[in-house]
């Protein structure tokens, strides 16, 4: 792709909408928050119903092993109970398609038989579905039943299997192994070198909705209401699961509570499908929260090995990045944590591999930042202690060793500008008032400590999204497509992007998302969504101008033109230099007799992400207390400066930005899955066990960001949804080292590590 033309490419000529913007760019409310806080918006849960019944899950409490023995009288007895389904019952099911960027009608996460055998797999597993006129009578027959197993031997003990570890050859399609000039030369030579361990833990997903979905089958139709980010991608699976078409299967998804890597296709849905086709009545699946944690994968535990070394004047000469992450065969994601230190800081010499390790657990998935999140934790603390080490600056040191290439393919940077960020945050910050020296400042019982980081995340943008636009003859537009409303506000964003687009004002266009009757669209993750939708509107709106201009024939001031030669504004459309030269869309439907026009374009195959190296960029920084006494830690400040190429709306932005934070600073100081290492059981399967940031935790965020276009994105932006939680932890365990001294390199940062 380097010796391809910019030209040629998508963005090879930039987006109009980078400087031609009305509505985009300025703070708009989300559309669907008055339907939220009346409580009319209809989540996956809330769907009603004729003849509903309510499921409940029993899990396994082994890791591996055999089904010996199933009791069912006593729930099949109990009041209310209408049917109990285990792999006795339980209809023929094929395996579950993998999620992933080779099939985009794949939805899968864990790969294995649901319910087909009495093998035991991990230790959470649904040995039986009992379905209830009312959910407190399927809880209660779910309480009845009693398994007994034929246990075997299982691996759940990280440490023991890295002896196993395999070395796959790529990872999220990057390779894997990465030898670059000669690193132990450069380490024996370096005038300073950091070279520690980083840990971190399991995460398990909590967002605000539970994982629910209320399923129904019409005949030989499925009808599924689902809290999903992978609309298409669920209706591909299920349909691969059940051996029926594509177009049997309805899919809608209009709201969802928080996703974040969590909510595409796990085991409930199948079994609600299942049960709902054996009972033959409706289903609803509302998962608890120890339901979660056992059958919803989170992030993988990681152990990473960073290495730097370092010319006196900070200048990298060697960057060494190992380490082990957990990734069964049965699972469809890689917590590619080594990603981040290829593409952040040049160095003379690069040794990087990752390995991974097969337990008998449940699948760990993606979750916000996947390996980002884990590895920047790593090479920022790294680099924190590299400048420490040297007695320079943190921030000077990262902007000694910022390139204007991708340190390792070379390729030239779409737009980046890492050190405006950190400027802009340093000053918000005031991170002039840091003292170099650990242990200067003191409040009391209270040690002071600032800290920063650096996040890193890449552009992607998905083939495959479509979108259709329809003008209606009193010019009005609607936007349609299966994308996906998670609460980051994209029908919202994207009604700004059409209006900019097509010449309207913001109330003339209205957007349709989260329904499988709509435009096929890609799975919501990676950034991705918000560029990927935006190029098929983009391409949506070059067929409509060439629609009309076929509409309105020869009697027109637009005849004889092309759709590259008009563009949409005032209601209509015009010649580009010639504004005389107008017709209104109305017009041109009344005299062609038509009540509408529509045309639906997709987005193309992202050849920009092949020639450029396109990165969102974050600089973090924190200030917070630790007590000398307790070793509590409060966090007081956070700022973030950001990266992103043109922000479209700062006030959805701006929630993103923070909620990403605010998940950083529980993966610093709070959150982590606990094992029992001698069976695999989740411990920690509740809110009152797995604690995620509250409101007494989260500290004054401030955001800022450059706001500079991206030539090569659609409408200039880059994706903002997980490059806010990138560099968090860093910026939080590097503060708590300016404070106390303790270099704490195992999340979480908790109070009997700094005592």
């Amino acid at each position: 792709m380097g010796y391809v033309p910019s030209s040629w490419l998508p963005g090879g000529v930039p987006d109009p909408l980078i400087d031609k913007r009305v509505v985009l760019g300025t703070q708009q409310s989300r559309i669907d928050g008055p339907d939220k806080v009346r409580g009319a918006a209809r989540f996956a849960a809330e769907v009603r119903m004729d003849r509903l019944t309510y499921a409940a899950f029993v899990h396994s409490t082994i890791a591996r092993g055999k089904i010996a023995q199933l009791d069912l009288a006593a729930a099949e007895a109990a009041p209310g109970v209408v049917l109990v389904m285990t792999h006795r019952n339980a209809p023929k099911l094929a395996l579950p398609p993998p999620i992933g960027l080779t099939n985009l009608k794949a939805a899968g996460n864990n790969i294995l038989p649901v319910m087909q055998d009495a093998e035991i797999r991990w230790n959470g597993q649904t040995v039986a579905v009992v379905v209830a006129e009312t959910q407190e009578q399927a809880d209660h027959a779910a309480s009845l039943i009693s398994v007994q197993y034929e246990q075997a031997v299982a691996r759940t003990r990280f440490d023991d299997a890295k002896a196993h570890a395999q070395t796959p050859d790529s990872l999220m399609i990057e390779p894997n192994r990465l030898k670059r000039g000669n690193a132990d030369a450069a380490f024996k030579a370096a005038a300073g070198r950091v070279d520690a361990v980083y840990r971190t833990p399991w995460h398990n997903h909590n967002p605000i909705e539970p994982n629910a979905a209320t399923i129904a089958w019409d005949g030989d139709r499925l009808i599924i209401h689902d809290a999903t980010q992978a609309l298409n991608g669920t209706a591909g699976s299920l349909a691969k699961v059940f051996g029926i078409k594509e177009t049997q299967i309805h899919v809608s998804s209009p709201y969802v509570g928080g996703a974040f890597g969590g909510k595409a296709l796990w085991d409930h849905q199948i079994l609600g499908a299942a049960a709902a086709k054996l009972a033959g009545r409706p289903v609803r699946i509302a998962l608890s929260r120890a339901s979660m944690h056992r059958l919803i994968g989170g992030r993988s535990q990681t152990e990473q090995r960073v290495a730097l070394a370092a010319a006196a004047d900070g200048k990298l000469t060697a960057v060494l990045h190992h380490g082990y992450s957990v990734k069964q065969p049965h699972s469809a994601c890689d917590e590619a944590f080594t990603l981040a230190s290829r593409s952040l800081y040049a160095s003379d010499s690069h040794d990087i591999v990752q390995h991974t390790i097969d337990l008998d657990l449940l699948a760990n998935t993606f979750m916000r930042a996947p390996g980002e999140a884990v590895g920047t934790f790593a090479i920022e603390s790294a680099m924190d202690e590299l400048a420490h080490e040297l007695g320079i600056d943190p921030i000077a040191l990262r902007r000694r060793n910022i390139g204007d290439s991708d340190p390792v393919s070379g390729a030239p940077r779409s737009q980046s500008d890492l050190m405006l960020a950190y400027d802009l945050g340093a000053a918000r910050f005031g991170w002039h008032r840091r003292a170099a020296q650990p242990r200067s400042h003191q409040d009391g019982e209270w040690l002071i400590g600032m800290g920063c980081a650096t996040g890193s995340f890449p552009y992607a943008r998905m083939p495959g999204m479509s979108a259709k636009i329809t003008i209606d003859s009193d010019g009005y537009a609607t936007v349609a497509s299966a994308a996906h409303e998670m609460g980051m506000g994209t029908a919202t964003v994207q009604r700004q992007h059409a209006a900019d687009r097509l010449g309207l004002p913001l109330e003339h266009v209205s957007v349709r998302i989260g329904d499988t009757s709509l435009p096929f669209a890609s799975f919501a993750g990676g950034s991705s969504q918000t560029a990927s939708l935006g190029a098929a509107i983009n391409a949506a709106s070059s067929k409509l101008a060439g629609e009309l201009l076929r509409l309105a024939g020869n009697d027109t001031p637009l005849a004889g033109l092309r759709a590259s030669e008009v563009e949409f504004a005032n209601h209509g459309l015009r010649k580009i230099g010639e504004p005389s030269r107008y017709e209104s869309f109305a017009s041109i439907l009344k005299r062609a007799a038509r009540n509408d026009v529509s045309a639906t374009g997709e987005s193309g195959a992202p050849l920009e992400m092949l020639k450029f190296s396109m990165h969102s960029r974050s600089a973090i920084f924190c200030e917070l207390r630790v007590s000398d006494v307790t070793g509590e830690v409060r966090i007081d400040r956070l700022v973030g400066a950001f990266d992103c190429g043109r922000i479209l709306n700062p006030k959805t932005a701006t929630s993103q930005f923070k909620g990403g934070m605010i998940m950083g600073i529980g993966m610093a100081l709070t959150e982590e899955t606990l094992l029992d290492p001698r069976n695999g059981r989740i411990m920690s399967a509740s809110m009152a066990d797995y604690h995620v940031p509250v409101h007494m935790d989260v500290p004054e965020i401030d955001v800022v960001w450059t706001d500079i276009p991206d030539p090569r994105t659609p409408m200039g932006a880059r994706g903002i949804g997980e490059i806010g939680i990138a560099g968090v932890a860093a910026a939080v365990a590097n503060a708590v080292f300016n404070a106390t001294g303790k270099r704490v390199r195992d999340l979480p940062i908790t109070p009997d590590k700094l005592l």
